[in-house]
């Protein structure tokens, strides 16, 4: 873990796997359950396709260290540390984090409250190259925001906390974002330790946002 600090003066940590003269990088965004053994686990296989890859512990604005589970009670604290952090607070650690690059091309990519953050970093800087974001709820209400670089979309038809109608307003307003649902998903579908895990369309999904950030991140 590396120690970076925010705009603010806000010190926190970083998971960080691949190569650190890796040509190209990556901000990896957690889940609402922190840089547990998932999130590690993501960055160590993005870091394989030749990336250095930096996974912000962005909890630690509320408690430090946190590594949650997928069962009822991890969910409930998950929300309740993310209401706890204000978006700007949250966009300074992802600043930071594309700043210890040092001008690199950088992509940025998360999943769950990480894929509503990572639209945030590409609509709200200009600091990515390229944007992905999977199963981000908060996408739908910030999506008369434009974005600064080319993005990329993915969600479950079957996600309950993301309707298709969520979907299809965000392709109407964005139609320059680049969007894939795959049906019979659920919310978490990439995400090996859930229930709603769906090997199929992780793999499908991660080979489009690696064919994706190889077009982009030059």
């Amino acid at each position: 873990m590396l120690k970076l600090t925010a705009s603010d003066g806000h010190e926190f940590a970083v998971f960080e796997a691949g190569n650190v003269n890796a040509p190209r990088g990556l901000v990896v965004l957690q889940e609402i359950f922190g840089v547990n053994a998932h999130m590690r686990l993501v960055s160590e296989r993005l870091a394989g396709f030749g990336y250095r890859v930096l996974c912000p512990a962005v909890f630690d604005r509320a408690e430090r260290g946190v590594e949650l589970g997928y069962e009822p009670e991890d969910i409930k604290k998950g929300i309740d540390l993310r209401s706890q952090i204000p978006e700007s607070a949250v966009l300074a650690d992802i600043l930071a984090t594309a700043s210890a690059f040092g001008g690199k091309p950088v992509g940025i990519i998360g999943y769950c409250w990480g894929g509503s953050l990572a639209w945030l970093g590409a609509t709200k800087s200009t600091a990515f190259k390229a944007a992905i974001g999977w199963y981000g709820s908060g996408i739908a209400a910030q999506r008369h925001l434009r974005p600064n670089c080319p993005v990329q979309l993915h969600f479950g038809a079957e996600d309950k906390g993301i309707p298709l109608s969520d979907v299809e307003s965000i392709k109407a307003a964005r139609p320059e974002v680049e969007v894939f649902v795959y049906p019979g998903a659920q919310h978490g579908f990439g995400c090996e330790a859930r229930a709603s895990y769906n090997p199929a369309d992780s793999e499908l999904a991660e080979l489009r946002s690696l064919a994706f950030f190889a077009g982009h991140l030059r």
